[in-house]
């Protein structure tokens, strides 16, 4: 009996401990001041041996801090690593000021801070803070190689959380001016990061214009990262589909969704996916029904489904419903101006639908088979068609009738010509694409050096895709 005594006793006291455990919930978080820590060295070391690379790795290793940082972490290591006192504010405001570590460590601790905020969608914050360290990069960049990486990220969340508030006006000078100083130093990550930022600032204020001719007299750098890569093609796409150069924006929207990660950044892939099959109507391509069914798209791209069925059938009707049921999703998409211009293209579809199936039709159903207003507008669509090379027929104006020619022969023209120079230049661009993106070990033509170096050349081969998949997952997630 004692010992069942005690045994009773014994779960009492568990099942009391239980409910403790349940009301408390103390799991113990993390220890991210660690992972903070071991960036830093990795940052020391990459100043000391002048090698940008471990400056990269320690922002891969990044990721998981920057998800799981908050107010109290981020304060014990502005304390520990900068040395200043005080609240976690105070200690952000007045480590702007610190001198007695490196930059680039500061601009590390200070850059972790502001992503923080963004994360927390505190785009004040996050803009206030930006801006002092810019005058900070400035005075130590140009004679500090190693710092470039970091100030790529200071000045894409400077330009993003401005661009946020609304105010990315008033900092579009300031981003010209880094842009120019990057380009003349050969920084060309910043470069990269700033060319970005102003074409997409430029797009969001529709400043087509202005980012067109931005373009055309800059280069992009080829030494950047593959996702910087990714939004300048889809920037410039997005760029050449407002200016109706279809068959250009085609291709640089297709290499940005294949240089995008296959798993991850779906945010980023959609707005890819949705302006590419817009632009692919637009050039009178049906897109295949498997463009539609990609993992976690289904339902954001079921309006741009019902839209290509529509054009396809050539139904004015089912256009126009499918453009009042999703008009508001088209505007937050920012894709409602190319949706506009479908209509001519449904139109026109169903002309060469009734152009295949009759040779002679009069206007009056032309009307109707097109819900158009009137068969004087049936008339002007029929001769607008006709002109452009649309349909191969002629009006009858005194019989109020369209008849249609003849179908030639595609293949006695040069149309399979043309198709077969597209392909090859497709493969061509591909191939060159792929020879540009290889890498290879660092200093593999020079001899071994010692057995630490060999190591961290080691550690360097173990970068599997699946991390360069995440690292742009997590900068293009921010964006997006």
């Amino acid at each position: 009996m004692a010992k069942d005594d005690v045994e009773m006793k014994d779960a009492k006291d568990d099942g009391k401990k239980d409910d403790d455990a349940t009301v408390e919930e103390p799991p113990a978080p993390p220890d991210l001041l660690v992972a903070i820590e071991k960036n830093v060295v990795l940052i020391e070391k990459a100043v000391e041996t002048s090698q940008t690379r471990l400056m990269m790795r320690a922002l891969r290793n990044n990721g998981p801090i920057r998800k799981k940082a908050d107010a109290e972490v981020l304060g014990r290591a502005v304390r520990k690593l900068l040395g200043h006192g005080g609240d976690a504010t105070q200690a952000l405001v007045a480590a702007a000021l610190a001198a007695d570590v490196l930059p680039e460590v500061e601009i590390y601790v200070l850059t972790l801070c502001v992503s923080t905020l963004v994360r927390g969608r505190d785009f004040a914050a996050g803009a206030a803070l930006s801006a002092l360290l810019i005058p900070r990069l400035r005075a130590v960049q140009a004679l500090r190689r190693a710092l470039d990486p970091l100030s790529a990220k200071v000045y894409f969340y400077f330009a993003l959380c401005h661009e946020k508030l609304g105010k990315f006006d008033d900092v579009r000078a300031q981003l010209f001016a880094a842009h120019r100083t990057a380009v003349l130093q050969h920084h060309e990550f910043s470069a990269a990061v700033l060319l970005n930022g102003l074409l997409r600032g430029m797009l969001e204020a529709n400043l087509v214009e202005a980012a067109l001719k931005l373009v055309s007299k800059t280069t992009f750098p080829e030494t950047a990262s593959n996702n910087q890569f990714c939004r300048y093609l889809y920037y410039t796409g997005r760029i050449q589909a407002i200016q109706l150069d279809y068959s250009d924006a085609f291709t640089k929207l297709m290499q940005s969704s294949r240089k995008a990660p296959a798993n991850t950044a779906l945010g980023f892939r959609l707005q890819v996916t949705k302006l590419t099959l817009l632009v692919q109507l637009l050039m009178g391509e049906i897109p295949d029904r498997s463009a539609f069914d990609g993992e976690g798209m289904r339902g954001e791209l079921e309006p741009y489904l019902k839209l290509t069925q529509a054009v396809r059938r050539g139904d004015l009707l089912a256009y126009n419903k499918v453009v009042a049921d999703y008009g508001a999703k088209f505007a937050r998409d920012k894709t409602a101006s190319l949706v506009r211009r479908l209509s001519q293209n449904v139109v026109k579809t169903g002309l060469r639908r009734i152009n295949v199936s009759y040779s002679r039709i009069s206007l009056e159903d032309v009307k109707t088979k097109l819900h158009l207003d009137s068969v004087r507008s049936a008339e002007f669509v029929c001769a607008k068609a006709i002109k452009d090379g649309v349909i191969d027929a002629v009006i009858d104006h005194d019989n109020a009738c369209v008849k249609s020619k003849d179908v030639a022969d595609i293949y006695s023209t040069i149309e399979p010509q043309k198709a077969f120079h597209r392909r090859v230049v497709f493969c061509l661009d591909v191939h060159n694409e792929a020879v540009k993106a290889m890498q290879y070990p660092p200093d593999a033509h020079k001899p071994k050096k010692a057995l630490e170096d060999g190591e961290e050349a080691k550690d360097d081969e173990k970068q599997t895709d699946e991390e360069l998949a995440k690292e742009i997952e997590e900068e293009l997630g921010d964006e997006m």
